[in-house]
């Protein structure tokens, strides 16, 4: 898959030649601080990455994790992912996520609410989804200011999925076409 922004090219993993600049994201202390514990090599991204897509590919149902490439440098700067919540116990649920990692030197540029819009027009265009979540840590800021840029509505809390209790925000084509037409 290759999806394209202004800015940036969303494309597939390629775990050998992307284990090192994603090291940059999954190995940083400071990324990962809100996801799960860091990476701790180089080795270990390229397995994850590895998994990561034959995860993908075993769902068979065009969602998946995708890293984001900024046009201009060719640089791989962070990861965009659409794909099932997996409740509690680890067994995915019909409910679908939108979320992002990003490298800390791309914080604040604006690259994860593009590759977001740009991932969710996927989602609701081709795969046909009639709503779209986040999970959000209640202490992460910057995500939160994300979903809110994307128009995501605020649902409270849930305890539903990954084991730990999470602020939930929805999305649907519906939203966006009001929002869209309150701002013309």
């Amino acid at each position: 898959m290759i999806l394209q922004t202004k800015r940036l090219m969303i494309r597939d993993w390629n775990p050998s030649n992307d284990a090192v600049a994603a090291f940059d994201i999954y190995g940083d202390l400071a990324v990962m601080h809100y996801i799960r514990e860091p990476e701790k090599s180089i080795e270990t991204v390229q397995t994850y990455l590895e998994k990561r897509v034959e995860r993908d590919r075993r769902c068979h149902n065009g969602t998946g994790s995708w890293p984001v490439i900024e046009q201009q440098t060719g640089e791989l700067i962070g990861a965009i992912l659409l794909q099932q919540l997996p409740d509690n116990q680890g067994n995915l649920t019909q409910d679908f996520e939108i979320g992002w990692h990003f490298r800390r030197s791309h914080w604040g540029q604006g690259f994860a609410t593009e590759a977001a819009e740009r991932i969710i027009d996927y989602g609701f265009q081709v795969l046909h989804l009639p709503i779209l979540y986040a999970v959000v840590k209640p202490e992460n800021q910057r995500s939160i200011r994300v979903t809110q840029r994307l128009n995501m509505e605020p649902l409270g809390r849930t305890n539903q999925y990954y084991g730990v209790e999470l602020l939930l925000f929805g999305l649907t084509e519906i939203t966006i076409i009001y929002h869209n037409a309150k701002t013309q």
